[in-house]
């Protein structure tokens, strides 16, 4: 009889699921969305509740459109974005809205944190602090929420709320703990003394496992409530991120991933992290392998943003009447800053422009010019990597992004390097892969990911294009270099 696996994905704006056959087969993908709040300039919130609204939705569907049984379903595996904390109190209930990983707020703590402690985090946590990190999130919510603050009792994250709702048992997995700054990457452990620092008990902390271990089995109640069949087991999960690397086959040293998502990111893995304060180290599924990573701000968000601010049409539309335009967009330069920038610059005062506007440019030169900015901003981060000589034998590209035809050419002849495109490269998709190994079904990871994950097509780099975007580029850097002083004024 088949069988099946389901990969949970908790996006930046929708819940994801892939249900995977024990022939390594996609039997199906769903989604469903929810919203993010934005309560002040800068800020951005979630409620945890709407992630397990939308996931039994979002199961109901599957489970209509396939007509599977949910007991033909072995295993589970979360996963979601790190540093977002979902806190909860002595009941077990969350306490307000959950700060989602893009909130700008932590600014004046990021600061102190970099003045009073950066030797301490570098040593221990291998990472550079700036606001979307848990740590100063914590100490702006004890600063100036104390009456939310001293509800705390236990400390989750997003993927880790909707797995205790599953199975009723709390923990989380050394991934999403490195992604609070407030774990010791080096000693695996909670590290007292960066609790200290914003206040946070260990007692709230929860259990820290792999994530390929079991954490528990769908309770009797979860069962009723979201449709799944009791003694379903569920796996620890870990982050969006380390997904994405399974789903694109990147498992082996030198293997590289070029993201084009809400947030834009370059993660190449390592036999050793990569000390940087641009880079961002976690270490890998596998074991002894780590992804260092850029990341920027505002990637697909940014694009996003554009239609539906000036573009007013799809995705496609857009995308197909670029086309139209020459590469450079004849001068027009745009710099996606809409939420500050994080590689090279960890800059949140960093705003969004568009530069050399003239009478000659439409619509359609505006939508290549955003398309064209952001891959100028993962150049940036391209930079980075070659200059710590970090090696890339390989490049594949995911994302929402990465199914845009031109986007990919784009962002092939601005780095100037083919880019691989695999059939599926949803971090769900790499869930489900983990959830297989769980369920006994693979060895390991690396034998999961040569059963399941399949190239479709190669995007290689025009010379004639990348002379022209070489010299945007140079212009773009200046650009940015004259406004940053208008920013901090």
């Amino acid at each position: 009889m088949r069988q099946y696996v389901l990969g949970i994905d908790i996006g930046s704006g929708s819940v994801k699921l892939t249900l995977l056959g024990n022939d390594g087969v996609i039997g199906a993908a769903v989604g469903c969305e929810y919203p993010t709040s934005y309560p002040q300039v800068g800020w951005a919130e979630q409620k945890p509740e709407d992630w397990c609204l939308a996931f039994r939705k979002a199961f109901g569907e599957l489970v209509e459109r396939t007509g599977i049984r949910p007991e033909m379903i072995e295993a589970l595996f979360p996963d979601a974005a790190t540093h977002t904390a979902v806190l909860l109190d002595e009941r077990k209930q969350p306490i307000g809205n959950a700060i989602h990983w893009t909130d700008q707020r932590s600014g004046e703590e990021v600061e102190e944190l970099n003045r009073n402690h950066l030797g301490e985090i570098l040593e221990k946590t291998l990472n550079q602090p700036t606001v979307i990190w848990t740590l100063p999130q914590m100490m702006w919510l004890r600063k100036h929420e104390p009456e939310r603050w001293g509800q705390i009792r236990h400390l989750l994250f997003a993927k880790d709320y909707l797995r205790y709702r599953l199975t009723g048992e709390l923990g989380t997995d050394y991934i999403d703990a490195m992604g609070s700054m407030f774990y010791d990457a080096v000693g695996q452990e909670w590290s007292e003394p960066l609790c200290r620092i914003a206040g946070i008990r260990m007692d709230w902390l929860p259990r820290v496992s792999g994530p390929e271990e079991t954490a528990g089995y769908v309770t009797k109640q979860a069962a009723e409530e979201f449709g799944l069949a009791e003694g379903t087991r569920v796996l620890t999960g870990t982050s969006d991120t380390a997904m994405e690397m399974v789903a694109a086959g990147s498992v082996e040293p030198g293997h590289a991933t070029v993201k084009l998502a809400t947030a834009g990111r370059i993660c190449v893995v390592t036999e050793q992290f990569k000390q940087s304060p641009y880079l961002f180290n976690y270490r890998h599924v596998v074991p002894g392998l780590w992804y260092p990573g850029t990341a920027t701000s505002s990637c697909a968000a940014s694009f996003r943003w554009y239609r539906d601010s000036i573009g007013r049409e799809s995705f496609d539309e857009l995308c197909e009447k670029a086309q139209e335009i020459l590469p450079g967009s004849e001068g027009l330069i745009f710099h996606p800053y809409l939420q500050g920038e994080l590689t090279p610059y960890n800059d949140s005062s960093l705003r969004a422009s568009y530069v050399g506007i003239s009478s000659r440019h439409t619509t359609e030169h505006f939508t290549r010019a955003t398309l064209e900015g952001i891959a100028y901003s993962m150049k940036d981060c391209m930079n980075v990597i070659t200059g710590l000589g970090m090696d890339m034998s390989r490049l594949r590209i995911i994302g929402g992004g990465a199914k845009s035809g031109l986007w990919r050419q784009i962002v092939a002849d601005v780095l100037g390097m083919s880019l691989e495109k695999t059939e599926v490269d949803d971090s769900s998709f790499g869930s489900a892969i983990m959830a297989a190994v769980g369920a006994g079904w693979y060895r390991d990871v690396r034998e999961a990911v040569e059963a399941c994950v399949r190239i479709r097509s190669v995007t290689h780099p025009i010379p004639e294009h990348g002379q022209v975007y070489e010299n945007a580029f140079h212009r773009y850097r200046r650009i940015q270099q004259a406004l940053e002083e208008i920013y901090h004024e």
